[in-house]
């Protein structure tokens, strides 16, 4: 019984010394990126109110007027409370210097900026052209950006595209080889899907009605994968 249980247990060491069957597989490691073209389905602007007056009590209060309108021009609209977000809110003394008077005390300046998401991109423009009727000369817009708030689609064809590009890849080695590809062994995501869109500004068509124009959004993912050969 002794002698057994000794032997039994030099079996289980030399197993688990023994390297394993994947370590000894012949194999191909390969690097493969796709991309897939869309137009973004939604913009994000950057807006913002600026007032001076006389105190601050009257600059911020000019300001709140202002951005009070633009909201309720955003509800109109239908835009939710959600895709509205106050990014700044500042007042403080505006200041003018002059070599004959120095500094000199011009008023109060009281600032508020807003990031804004219109998630249905073809009306953008009148939208922009709305904010700007209710927020009047203290808004400013200070940029516009087309972007995939629904990249689900989009990111699964450029993940088809770089595992069809590692096989591609793979391929031509392994037939360099003289070999053939067998079973994947592993599939990596190297980076997860990236979306690359210029950055564009506010332009008036002709109809003197703003007009953006979204452009494509490309898609990117690299993938390693490795396959067995044989």
């Amino acid at each position: 019984m002794k002698r057994a249980l000794v032997f039994l247990l030099a079996v289980i060491a030399a197993l688990s010394l023994a390297p394993s069957a994947s370590a000894n597989t012949r194999h191909i490691t390969v690097t493969g990126t796709g991309s897939a073209t869309v137009a973004p389905d939604a913009v994000r602007f950057l807006a913002s109110v600026s007032t001076l007056a006389a105190t601050n009590k009257t600059a911020l209060a000019n300001a709140n007027k202002s951005s009070n309108a633009i909201r309720e021009a955003l509800k109109v609209n239908e835009i939710g409370n959600k895709d509205i977000k106050s990014s700044s809110l500042t007042v403080y003394p505006e200041y003018n210097y002059s070599q004959d008077k120095g500094q000199e005390l011009i008023g109060y300046r009281a600032t508020q900026s807003f990031t804004i998401v219109i998630r249905k991109a073809a009306r953008a423009g009148e939208i922009i052209d709305a904010v700007v009727d209710a927020g009047g000369d203290p808004l400013q817009i200070t940029g516009v950006v087309p972007f995939l708030s629904k990249g689900s689609a989009a990111s699964a064809a450029a993940r088809k595209a770089a595992v069809a590009d590692a096989k591609a890849r793979a391929t031509s080695y392994a037939n360099a080889l003289g070999q053939r590809l067998g079973r994947v062994i592993f599939l990596n995501e190297v980076t997860a899907p990236t979306y690359n869109f210029p950055m564009i500004g506010v332009e008036k068509a002709a109809s003197d009605a703003t007009q953006i124009d979204l452009g494509e959004t490309e898609v990117t993912v690299t993938v390693n994968v490795r396959w067995a050969l044989s």
